[in-house]
């Protein structure tokens, strides 16, 4: 029988995973959202989610069934969840830097904002996402046996942490990665609350509407934080008691790894008035098609 929990979850991925569709369809629609560096790094972080969403969810399933997978699958898999585990806040923290530019340095924003360097910054975010599993995975080569790689398993992120150093080093890296983010967030809000106390007019309301705006992307990157610290929490609570456990990886789950993962289309798919009239525009689109198929149904 499946549990409440599992049918909890795969209720919410829809819904998120819906929504998240329905924004990336918006985005394509209009010229002026592919072509702008903001919306595109927005983008970015939607596809970003709906592929973390859709592995862990896969894994999720597969480990409450007791499925195996070959190991070099559960490689490929465990690789792709590494990188857009880290890419969505990398992506949070180039859109800080963004509004940082915008506000702060005008007239720079044309020149150092551009489709060319968008494209290379995403590069970017991926190769630096890309580094921490890159060292989980040379170490976890370097000590297994060559035996291990024609075994079938349950596909989890423990498969490759065989000792407990391992698992210090990945966090060692992971926080050095969010300190750095943290450290950016925090600077570009305090350029940006020096800026708005020094504007004026409909200047000002711009700024204080880019520093909100900060303040979210900061909320959702202590949200990417603290999942960090879900697997030792869930250790401790495992010598405790079972079901105790249990119910705490569905908490750390729900609120660490999907909540994150909504916030984004409530930051610029609903604030942003532009992207806001065009989910409009697009969503009456929608229905007057589906009343329209309905009508004409023999």
């Amino acid at each position: 029988m499946i549990s409440n929990q599992v049918i909890i979850v795969q209720g919410l991925i829809g819904v998120f995973l819906s929504i998240n569709l329905f924004l990336i369809s918006t985005f394509f629609r209009k010229e002026v959202f592919y072509t702008t560096v903001r919306y595109v790094l927005f983008a970015v972080t939607l596809l970003s989610d709906c592929l973390f969403l859709i592995i862990t969810n896969s894994l999720l399933v597969s480990t409450y069934f007791g499925l195996t997978i070959h190991i070099w699958l559960c490689f490929i898999l465990y690789f792709i969840l590494a990188v857009y585990t880290f890419v969505t806040p990398l992506t949070l923290t180039a859109m800080t830097l963004e509004r940082y530019v915008a506000i702060c340095m005008p007239l720079r924003h044309a020149e150092l904002c551009t489709m060319r360097g968008a494209l290379k910054l995403i590069l970017i975010i991926h190769g630096l996402g890309a580094i921490p599993c890159t060292v989980t995975l040379y170490i976890f080569f370097a000590i297994v046996s060559p035996t291990f790689y024609s075994q079938n398993r349950v596909c989890s992120v423990e498969t490759f942490i065989l000792s407990s150093w391992q698992g210090d080093v990945r966090s060692a890296i992971s926080q050095f990665y969010f300190l750095i983010m943290c450290s950016v967030i925090v600077f570009s809000y305090v350029q940006i609350m020096k800026a708005a106390k020094a504007a004026s007019g409909e200047s000002k309301k711009s700024t204080w509407r880019g520093l909100r705006t900060v303040t979210l992307h900061g909320f959702q990157l202590l949200l990417c934080l603290i999942q960090l610290w879900c697997p030792f929490i869930e250790a401790a609570v495992f010598k405790i008691n079972l079901l105790l456990y249990n119910n705490v990886r569905f908490f750390n789950y729900i609120m660490f790894f999907l909540a994150p993962r909504c916030l984004s289309p409530l930051i610029y798919g609903l604030r942003d008035k532009s992207f806001f009239r065009a989910l409009k525009l697009y969503a009456l689109w929608i229905t007057c098609q589906c009343k329209d198929r309905i009508i004409w149904t023999p």
